[in-house]
Protein backbone atom coordinates (compact mmCIF):
# COMPACT_ATOMS: atom_id res chain seq x y z
CA UNK A 1 0.00 0.00 0.00
CA UNK A 2 1.27 3.55 -1.04
CA UNK A 3 2.16 6.14 1.81
CA UNK A 4 -0.64 8.35 -0.09
CA UNK A 5 -3.73 5.91 0.40
CA UNK A 6 -2.25 5.26 4.08
CA UNK A 7 -2.65 8.77 4.95
CA UNK A 8 -6.39 9.47 3.02
CA UNK A 9 -7.54 6.33 5.35
CA UNK A 10 -6.31 7.90 8.32
CA UNK A 11 -7.92 11.12 7.74
CA UNK A 12 -11.27 9.58 6.78
CA UNK A 13 -11.01 7.58 9.91
CA UNK A 14 -10.36 11.18 12.00
CA UNK A 15 -13.04 12.85 10.51
CA UNK A 16 -15.65 9.81 11.23
CA UNK A 17 -14.24 9.73 15.02
CA UNK A 18 -14.83 13.31 15.25
CA UNK A 19 -18.40 13.00 13.49
CA UNK A 20 -19.59 10.91 16.17
CA UNK A 21 -17.84 12.58 19.30
CA UNK A 22 -20.04 15.75 18.42
CA UNK A 23 -23.07 13.61 18.15
CA UNK A 24 -22.36 13.08 21.40
CA UNK A 25 -22.26 16.38 23.55
CA UNK A 26 -25.54 17.15 23.35
CA UNK A 27 -26.11 14.20 25.24
CA UNK A 28 -22.70 14.36 27.82
CA UNK A 29 -24.64 18.13 28.47
CA UNK A 30 -28.03 16.57 29.19
CA UNK A 31 -26.56 14.02 31.21
CA UNK A 32 -24.43 16.61 33.57
CA UNK A 33 -28.03 18.75 33.90
CA UNK A 34 -30.01 16.19 34.60
CA UNK A 35 -27.16 15.20 37.35
CA UNK A 36 -26.65 18.42 38.61
CA UNK A 37 -30.49 18.87 38.98
CA UNK A 38 -31.07 15.59 40.97
CA UNK A 39 -30.23 16.01 45.26
CA UNK A 40 -27.79 14.24 46.58
CA UNK A 41 -28.55 11.77 49.33
CA UNK A 42 -27.73 13.09 52.37
CA UNK A 43 -27.60 11.69 56.05
CA UNK A 44 -30.46 13.09 58.59
CA UNK A 45 -29.78 16.16 60.10
CA UNK A 46 -28.00 14.78 63.98
CA UNK A 47 -31.14 17.36 65.70
CA UNK A 48 -33.44 15.42 63.84
CA UNK A 49 -32.07 11.88 64.57
CA UNK A 50 -31.64 12.74 68.13
CA UNK A 51 -35.29 14.21 68.40
CA UNK A 52 -36.71 10.61 67.20
CA UNK A 53 -34.50 8.61 69.44
CA UNK A 54 -35.77 10.60 72.53
CA UNK A 55 -39.42 10.47 73.84
CA UNK A 56 -41.24 13.91 74.45
CA UNK A 57 -42.01 15.16 78.15
CA UNK A 58 -45.57 15.76 78.07
CA UNK A 59 -46.58 19.13 79.15
CA UNK A 60 -49.45 19.82 81.53
CA UNK A 61 -52.34 22.29 82.05
CA UNK A 62 -50.94 25.30 84.17
CA UNK A 63 -54.01 25.22 86.26
CA UNK A 64 -53.58 21.22 87.07
CA UNK A 65 -50.55 21.46 87.87
CA UNK A 66 -51.12 24.64 90.22
CA UNK A 67 -53.70 22.27 92.27
CA UNK A 68 -51.28 19.28 92.27
CA UNK A 69 -48.60 21.91 93.56
CA UNK A 70 -51.41 22.76 95.74
CA UNK A 71 -51.93 19.31 96.92
CA UNK A 72 -48.47 17.97 97.06
CA UNK A 73 -47.26 20.78 99.16
CA UNK A 74 -50.45 20.60 101.78
CA UNK A 75 -49.61 15.93 101.71
CA UNK A 76 -46.12 14.94 100.74
CA UNK A 77 -43.70 18.06 101.17
CA UNK A 78 -42.85 17.02 104.60
CA UNK A 79 -41.14 14.07 103.48
CA UNK A 80 -40.22 14.89 99.35
CA UNK A 81 -39.80 18.55 99.94
CA UNK A 82 -41.87 21.39 98.39
CA UNK A 83 -40.15 21.16 95.33
CA UNK A 84 -40.27 17.23 95.02
CA UNK A 85 -36.41 17.36 95.08
CA UNK A 86 -36.66 14.65 98.05
CA UNK A 87 -36.21 16.11 102.19
CA UNK A 88 -34.68 14.10 105.05
CA UNK A 89 -37.11 11.48 105.00
CA UNK A 90 -38.33 11.02 101.74
CA UNK A 91 -36.72 10.50 98.07
CA UNK A 92 -36.23 13.37 95.25
CA UNK A 93 -38.86 11.84 93.21
CA UNK A 94 -37.72 14.06 90.48
CA UNK A 95 -35.14 11.31 90.38
CA UNK A 96 -37.42 8.51 91.05
CA UNK A 97 -37.10 5.10 89.24
CA UNK A 98 -40.84 4.74 89.43
CA UNK A 99 -41.72 8.63 88.34
CA UNK A 100 -39.72 7.76 85.07
CA UNK A 101 -41.27 5.02 84.49
CA UNK A 102 -44.73 6.71 85.10
CA UNK A 103 -47.61 6.90 82.19
CA UNK A 104 -50.44 8.68 83.15
CA UNK A 105 -50.54 8.33 86.51
CA UNK A 106 -50.72 4.21 86.47
CA UNK A 107 -47.54 3.97 89.25
CA UNK A 108 -47.50 7.30 90.99
CA UNK A 109 -51.63 6.61 91.13
CA UNK A 110 -50.89 3.31 92.79
CA UNK A 111 -48.40 4.16 95.20
CA UNK A 112 -50.29 7.01 96.28
CA UNK A 113 -53.05 5.18 97.12
CA UNK A 114 -51.62 1.90 98.53
CA UNK A 115 -48.59 3.47 100.16
CA UNK A 116 -45.82 2.11 101.68
CA UNK A 117 -46.09 1.38 105.20
CA UNK A 118 -42.93 -0.69 105.31
CA UNK A 119 -41.11 3.07 104.25
CA UNK A 120 -43.23 4.85 106.58
CA UNK A 121 -45.70 6.41 103.87
CA UNK A 122 -49.21 6.29 104.19
CA UNK A 123 -52.25 5.60 102.02
CA UNK A 124 -54.07 8.13 101.09
CA UNK A 125 -58.13 8.17 99.61
CA UNK A 126 -57.66 10.82 96.73
CA UNK A 127 -60.10 11.06 94.19
CA UNK A 128 -59.20 10.74 90.68
CA UNK A 129 -58.75 14.13 89.80
CA UNK A 130 -56.71 14.74 92.65
CA UNK A 131 -53.92 11.86 91.60
CA UNK A 132 -54.05 13.87 88.34
CA UNK A 133 -53.07 16.76 89.47
CA UNK A 134 -50.36 15.45 91.45
CA UNK A 135 -49.06 13.21 88.19
CA UNK A 136 -49.10 16.93 86.60
CA UNK A 137 -46.96 18.74 89.11
CA UNK A 138 -44.16 15.38 89.60
CA UNK A 139 -43.98 15.30 86.19
CA UNK A 140 -43.28 19.25 85.68
CA UNK A 141 -40.88 18.98 88.70
CA UNK A 142 -38.99 15.95 87.10
CA UNK A 143 -38.91 18.11 83.67
CA UNK A 144 -37.52 21.20 85.33
CA UNK A 145 -34.71 19.12 87.36
CA UNK A 146 -32.04 19.01 84.76
CA UNK A 147 -31.89 23.06 84.71
CA UNK A 148 -31.61 23.47 88.50
CA UNK A 149 -28.11 23.85 90.17
CA UNK A 150 -27.34 21.75 92.53
CA UNK A 151 -28.88 18.31 94.01
CA UNK A 152 -31.38 16.68 96.79
CA UNK A 153 -31.28 19.63 100.27
CA UNK A 154 -31.06 19.17 103.59
CA UNK A 155 -33.28 21.61 106.19
CA UNK A 156 -31.54 22.93 108.90
CA UNK A 157 -33.10 22.37 112.12
CA UNK A 158 -33.31 26.58 112.87
CA UNK A 159 -35.53 26.57 109.69
CA UNK A 160 -37.73 24.63 111.59
CA UNK A 161 -37.64 27.14 114.49
CA UNK A 162 -39.94 29.67 113.71
CA UNK A 163 -43.32 28.91 115.55
CA UNK A 164 -45.09 30.53 118.35
CA UNK A 165 -44.57 27.76 121.52
CA UNK A 166 -47.34 29.16 123.18
CA UNK A 167 -49.78 29.07 120.88
CA UNK A 168 -48.44 25.05 119.55
CA UNK A 169 -49.38 24.28 123.46
CA UNK A 170 -52.67 25.43 123.07
CA UNK A 171 -53.11 23.92 119.66
CA UNK A 172 -51.71 20.54 121.36
CA UNK A 173 -54.53 20.52 124.33
CA UNK A 174 -57.27 21.85 122.13
CA UNK A 175 -58.10 22.15 118.56
CA UNK A 176 -55.25 19.90 117.39
CA UNK A 177 -56.77 16.89 119.83
CA UNK A 178 -53.19 15.83 120.31
CA UNK A 179 -53.67 15.58 123.81
CA UNK A 180 -56.35 12.90 123.46
CA UNK A 181 -54.16 10.65 122.96
CA UNK A 182 -50.82 11.81 124.06
CA UNK A 183 -48.86 13.29 127.23
CA UNK A 184 -45.82 15.97 127.60
CA UNK A 185 -45.22 13.54 130.86
CA UNK A 186 -45.50 10.77 129.26
CA UNK A 187 -44.72 9.30 125.86
CA UNK A 188 -43.85 12.80 124.43
CA UNK A 189 -41.40 13.44 127.20
CA UNK A 190 -37.94 14.24 125.94
CA UNK A 191 -39.08 13.90 122.31
CA UNK A 192 -36.87 16.68 121.76
CA UNK A 193 -33.85 15.34 122.94
CA UNK A 194 -34.75 12.09 120.86
CA UNK A 195 -35.16 13.28 117.47
CA UNK A 196 -34.44 17.07 115.90
CA UNK A 197 -35.11 19.19 112.85
CA UNK A 198 -37.41 17.07 109.88
CA UNK A 199 -37.17 13.64 111.94
CA UNK A 200 -39.09 15.10 114.67
CA UNK A 201 -41.54 16.61 112.60
CA UNK A 202 -42.01 13.06 110.58
CA UNK A 203 -42.44 12.06 114.22
CA UNK A 204 -44.88 14.33 114.41
CA UNK A 205 -47.18 14.20 111.27
CA UNK A 206 -46.60 10.79 110.57
CA UNK A 207 -45.30 8.19 113.82
CA UNK A 208 -43.61 4.97 112.16
CA UNK A 209 -43.35 2.95 115.45
CA UNK A 210 -46.12 3.78 117.39
CA UNK A 211 -47.96 0.54 118.47
CA UNK A 212 -51.64 0.38 117.15
CA UNK A 213 -54.58 0.37 119.77
CA UNK A 214 -56.88 -3.09 119.73
CA UNK A 215 -60.56 -3.18 121.43
CA UNK A 216 -62.06 -6.57 121.58
CA UNK A 217 -65.40 -7.55 122.67
CA UNK A 218 -65.97 -11.20 123.18
CA UNK A 219 -69.40 -13.24 123.23
CA UNK A 220 -70.27 -12.47 126.48
CA UNK A 221 -69.91 -8.57 126.18
CA UNK A 222 -67.00 -8.27 127.77
CA UNK A 223 -64.39 -5.29 126.80
CA UNK A 224 -61.17 -5.69 126.68
CA UNK A 225 -58.47 -2.95 125.09
CA UNK A 226 -54.76 -3.17 124.76
CA UNK A 227 -51.94 -2.88 122.60
CA UNK A 228 -52.44 -5.04 119.58
CA UNK A 229 -49.59 -7.42 119.65
CA UNK A 230 -51.00 -10.13 117.00
CA UNK A 231 -53.32 -10.05 113.74
CA UNK A 232 -54.19 -12.32 110.63
CA UNK A 233 -56.81 -13.75 109.12
CA UNK A 234 -57.39 -16.56 112.44
CA UNK A 235 -56.31 -14.42 115.50
CA UNK A 236 -56.08 -11.19 117.24
CA UNK A 237 -53.84 -11.01 120.27
CA UNK A 238 -52.80 -8.13 122.79
CA UNK A 239 -51.46 -6.88 125.38
CA UNK A 240 -53.72 -5.81 128.45
CA UNK A 241 -52.92 -2.99 131.30
CA UNK A 242 -51.42 -5.79 133.52
CA UNK A 243 -48.77 -6.69 131.05
CA UNK A 244 -50.39 -9.89 130.03
CA UNK A 245 -51.04 -11.49 126.34
CA UNK A 246 -54.02 -12.08 125.66
CA UNK A 247 -55.32 -14.09 122.17
CA UNK A 248 -58.75 -14.91 120.66
CA UNK A 249 -60.06 -16.31 117.31
CA UNK A 250 -61.46 -13.87 114.96
CA UNK A 251 -64.18 -15.76 114.20
CA UNK A 252 -65.44 -15.68 118.10
CA UNK A 253 -65.25 -11.85 119.04
CA UNK A 254 -65.33 -8.42 117.29
CA UNK A 255 -62.42 -6.59 117.48
CA UNK A 256 -61.11 -2.83 116.48
CA UNK A 257 -57.72 -1.67 115.79
CA UNK A 258 -57.48 2.01 116.08
CA UNK A 259 -53.67 2.59 114.52
CA UNK A 260 -52.54 5.95 115.76
CA UNK A 261 -50.88 6.87 112.45
CA UNK A 262 -55.08 7.32 111.63
CA UNK A 263 -55.23 10.13 113.19
CA UNK A 264 -52.50 11.67 112.12
CA UNK A 265 -53.39 10.83 108.24
CA UNK A 266 -56.92 12.64 108.94
CA UNK A 267 -55.34 15.28 110.62
CA UNK A 268 -52.82 16.43 107.27
CA UNK A 269 -56.08 18.29 105.55
CA UNK A 270 -56.33 20.30 108.78
CA UNK A 271 -53.37 21.73 109.37
CA UNK A 272 -52.24 25.40 108.20
CA UNK A 273 -48.25 26.48 108.42
CA UNK A 274 -48.88 28.26 111.08
CA UNK A 275 -50.09 24.91 112.81
CA UNK A 276 -47.35 23.01 111.93
CA UNK A 277 -45.03 25.68 113.06
CA UNK A 278 -45.92 26.42 116.48
CA UNK A 279 -47.16 22.77 117.11
CA UNK A 280 -43.25 21.62 116.23
CA UNK A 281 -41.90 24.73 118.14
CA UNK A 282 -43.83 23.62 121.20
CA UNK A 283 -42.51 19.94 120.89
CA UNK A 284 -39.28 21.50 120.40
CA UNK A 285 -39.47 22.26 124.17
CA UNK A 286 -39.76 18.91 125.39
CA UNK A 287 -36.61 17.88 126.25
Amino acid sequence: MKWGGIFYGMKSLGLFLRWNVLQLIPLFMVLAVSAAQTPTPSAPARSAVKKSGTVARKSYPPARVQSGATLFRRDCSFCHGRDAGGGETGPDLTRSKLVAADVGGNKIGALVRNGRPEKGMPRFEFSDQQIASLVAFIHTQKNKAPTKKGGRKGVDVADLQTGNVEAGKQYFEGAGGCASCHSPTGDLAGIASRYQGLELEQQMLYPKHEKSKVTVTTGSDQTITGTLDYLDEFTVGLIDATGAYRSWRTRDVHYKVDAPVNAHVEQFPKYTDDDIHNLMAYLQTLR
